[in-house]
């Protein structure tokens, strides 16, 4: 059989375009995929610089192989070039669905992401020198590697615009990664179109086909896939979910315990949220004379906002919470209303959609209670939340003789997390008086008191609440030997200490 490329300077000017557009397509693709895994990884896994590390270093390692194993590529360079992308189009473009399905099937998912790294690496690795072998009779070697390669930056860089901007806000990861694979995948087929009928490729022609076909069945039926791999990954029944361009929102319910999942982790439970609320919000407004002003960052569920709300002083209440559809959810779900008691359509509220960290910055005024309620730091885009420098910039907005309250993780099974907390408030210039609270979804969790003055023991703690008390509150305060102060490091914004000790204290308590 005569090999397609050898011809020199025979092959079709439109083949040609078609095999230089091709480094463009399969750069993009290429990181993307790249992307995928690392974004996916810290998704799962936490620790985002972790996960993006060793992803992109596992895939430029298999990369490498990839194109060293070309040198052994003697004959049908072009065959093998299509075979390639369709086998691309099919493991890259299912690599995100297929993670999501099997996290909560499998002990060892971390074999499973870096097997799926590794395998799309060494292919990937194959492409360009392939190409480069392929179209070495229609170019001179300079231009032919300076052209090859152009177009392969270029496609680097439209992928590292595209994926943070358009692609998972508005499509999210497992849809993108299909689309992607129908990319790589029309590659393949547009080569094969302009090839001439002698170059015997049916064999590839009918999988390309088929690879297509399952891949736009897998892009139309995306939001389907993420569900079945939430209904395995959660106990309860997913009533809700949604991907927003901040985070994967997932309600569940099993009776009438209603839980919300922010990215996997658990929020609250409809069950047992009240102790939670009521030991954040009422030890710090229960210090402040006259809390007219209070701050919320954090709490889009509007929880917190209900439990301010029962205090009669309050009369302007700013919440500020990154993602519009969590405080749409909240506000306009009547079932999810009903849990906040329509705090977040209450008069005396507005709601601020920002990120905190540069809203905070840029803030004016000062408020009588703050209300820190982040989730947990699992990872740096929170981590940045309880850092020396975020805590100095609320320290501003504190009222002289205002309280300020921060959600600290659990000091029993993250102590150290916990006390790290403390330090760093106490870094930025708060006096701090931390306490804890038992709650069943959770456990023992804890909370920090900080203000610019010593803090007294004495609270009012408004009537009608269903688990904290004028006479319980005080003990809050008290700490046994286990959850006991201990030496702990400021978290600041260029090492966050905080993430890898919330990340080794829980991973050693949940095994």
């Amino acid at each position: 059989m005569t090999e397609p490329s050898a011809s020199p300077r025979a092959r079709p000017s439109a083949t040609v375009v078609a095999l230089i557009a091709s480094a463009f397509v399969v750069a993009t693709c290429g990181l993307v995929y790249e992307l995928l895994a690392g974004t996916l990884a810290s998704y799962l896994l936490g620790d985002s610089v972790t996960q993006f590390s060793t992803v992109i270093g596992a895939y430029l390692f298999a990369m490498g192989i990839g194109s060293w194993c070309s040198r052994y590529v003697t004959r049908d360079e072009l065959r093998l070039f299509v075979r390639v992308e369709i086998l691309i189009a099919l493991i890259g473009g299912c690599s995100a669905a297929a993670l999501f399905m099997l996290f909560p099937m499998i002990d060892h998912f971390r074999i499973a992401l870096y097997g799926l790294v590794l395998v799309i690496g060494f292919l990937v690795g194959l492409e360009i020198p392939l190409l480069l072998r392929i179209l070495r009779t229609d170019f001179e070697f300079r231009d032919l590697v300076s052209t090859v390669l152009t177009f392969d930056y270029v496609g680097a860089l439209a992928a590292s615009l595209l994926f943070p901007l358009i692609l998972m806000p508005h499509l999210g990861m497992i849809r993108t990664g299909f689309l992607f694979g129908f990319a790589n995948v029309g590659v393949a087929l547009a080569l094969m179109w302009l090839l001439p009928a002698q170059a015997r490729l049916g064999m590839e022609k009918a999988a390309g086909i088929v690879v297509a076909l399952l891949l736009v069945a897998g892009f139309a039926g995306a939001e389907r896939l993420q569900r079945l791999a939430e209904v395995a990954a959660y106990e309860e029944p997913v009533i809700y979910a949604a991907s927003t361009p901040f985070q994967r929102i997932v309600l569940t319910r099993g009776g009438n315990d209603l839980r919300l999942f922010l990215n996997g982790n658990l929020q609250f439970s409809s069950r047992d949220e009240y102790r939670y609320h009521e030991a954040l919000v009422h030890p710090a407004l229960g210090r402040v004379v006259h809390p007219a002003n209070v701050l919320i960052l954090g709490g889009g569920d509007g929880l917190a906002a209900r439990e301010v709300f029962r205090h009669p002083n309050v009369e302007r209440v700013t919440l500020v919470d990154l993602d519009p559809e969590m405080t749409r959810l909240f506000a306009q779900t009547p079932m999810l209303a009903r849990l906040n008691k329509g705090a977040l359509s209450d008069p005396r509220l507005h709601v601020i959609n920002a990120d905190a960290f540069r809203w905070v910055r840029d803030a004016k005024g000062r408020y009588d209670a703050i209300i820190v309620d982040f989730p947990d730091p699992t990872d740096f885009s929170v981590g940045k939340l309880y850092t020396k420098t975020f805590y100095q910039q609320v320290h501003r907005l504190l009222a002289p003789d205002g309280m300020m309250v921060v959600q600290s993780t659990s000091p029993l099974v993250a102590p150290t997390a916990f006390w790290t907390v403390a330090t760093t408030l106490e870094a930025a210039g708060f006096t701090t008086k931390p306490y804890h609270a038992y709650v069943p979804s959770f456990g023992e969790w804890g909370f920090i008191l900080a203000a610019h003055r010593p803090i007294g023991d004495d609270a009012r703690i408004p009537p009608g609440g269903r688990f904290l008390t004028a006479v319980d509150a005080p003990r809050l305060f008290d700490f046994p030997p286990d959850m006991a102060r201990r030496p702990a490091t400021v978290n600041r914004l260029d090492n966050q200490a905080l993430v890898r000790e919330f990340a080794d204290e829980w991973g050693c308590y949940e095994g």
